[in-house]
């Protein structure tokens, strides 16, 4: 599918293009191309309620769906003939049987893998894509507890819930600090960050950046990824996203929870993806020896958003 530029003319911050052209090289170019373009638009199948072979039976007649590598129950969607459709108005939505979810951020809940039966924290969960992939992958069996700190993004994320008939998960605002601590099996951290790696799909993420925004997200995103560590098992996995590009948000915080916590360690990521070079060092500060394990994606990579993936085991106390 050939890109289609945003009619709507993106500002570049002259820092934000110094700061990126030292980040990406010749690579940046590529990526002012592909964050001025419209996004592909993507589902993936709620296998809850109905089986991919069964969506794509329904579907297949009047949309061309196209596999997504990573994710086994997405897809890439078109309507046949037509450049402009409206996924949301389909039944099959309507129903829950389908969740309109970009292709980048259905990584996170693959690399956590929650299995039936486990007690898994979403800490940063509105409006609910992850939190209903991962309660899919439990298969409504054991305990998902999904958290936010706004009440007003609590409200969308009960009705996605709903419709995709979520049953073993407990909406709670504000809890991480308030949880026992090592209760849970594993933890997903989806931090709030600079989002520069959705700039072709809210154009106002280039509007908000500044060099003062990733730090104040660098120091909330310390926070909250201890607050999930802590709150892990032993033995337990926490994975860590963002969809931004910068590396105070991404390699920085990993190196700063693996310094300050000796059990924590960082494990590989397979996927079926192409992957850009991690970030080692930035700004003269060095990352941990283990960094290149993260995962990092620009959106020109697999035409998708920009995202930045890490996996974290909390090794057991007596190993």
């Amino acid at each position: 599918m050939a890109l289609k530029p945003i009619p709507q003319e993106i500002e570049f911050k002259p820092a934000f293009e110094e700061r990126y052209r030292n980040l990406m090289g010749d690579r940046y170019e590529e990526y002012k191309k592909f964050s001025s373009s419209y996004i592909r638009k993507c589902i993936r199948v709620n296998t809850l309620k109905i089986s991919v072979k069964e969506l794509k039976k329904r579907l297949e007649g009047e949309w061309k769906l196209t596999p997504v590598p990573w994710c086994k129950e997405a897809f890439w969607i078109e309507k046949k003939g037509e450049a402009r459709f409206d996924i949301g108005n389909l039944v099959e939505h309507q129903l829950g049987f389908i969740y309109i979810q970009e292709s980048a951020s259905m990584i996170p809940p693959v690399v956590l893998a929650p299995k039936p039966g486990e007690k898994v924290l979403d800490m940063c969960s509105a409006p609910g894509s992850k939190t209903t992939q991962l309660a899919m992958y439990m298969e409504n069996e054991g305990v998902l507890v999904a958290n936010d700190v706004d009440w007003t993004r609590l409200k969308p994320l009960g009705l996605n819930l709903q419709r995709c008939g979520i049953t073993n998960t407990i909406v709670m605002m504000k809890a991480n600090r308030r949880l026992e601590r090592e209760s849970f099996d594993k933890v997903s951290v989806d931090a709030p960050c600079s989002g520069t790696g959705t700039i072709r799909r809210s154009l106002k993420t280039m509007r908000m950046w500044s060099p003062g925004l990733v730090k104040r997200m660098a120091r909330d995103q310390r926070r909250i990824i201890q607050q999930g560590f802590d709150l892990l098992k032993p033995g337990g996995t926490l994975v860590y996203s963002t969809c931004t590009q910068e590396p105070e948000e991404n390699e920085a915080i990993v190196t700063w929870l693996l310094e300050k916590n000796e059990n924590a360690k960082l494990q590989d990521i397979k996927l079926d993806i192409k992957r850009s070079d991690v970030i080692t060092e930035w700004e003269g500060t060095t990352y941990h020896k283990d960094i290149k394990k993260v995962l990092r994606i620009y959106p020109q990579d697999n035409d998708t958003e920009g995202f930045f993936v890490a996996k974290v085991r909390k090794i057991n106390h007596d190993t």
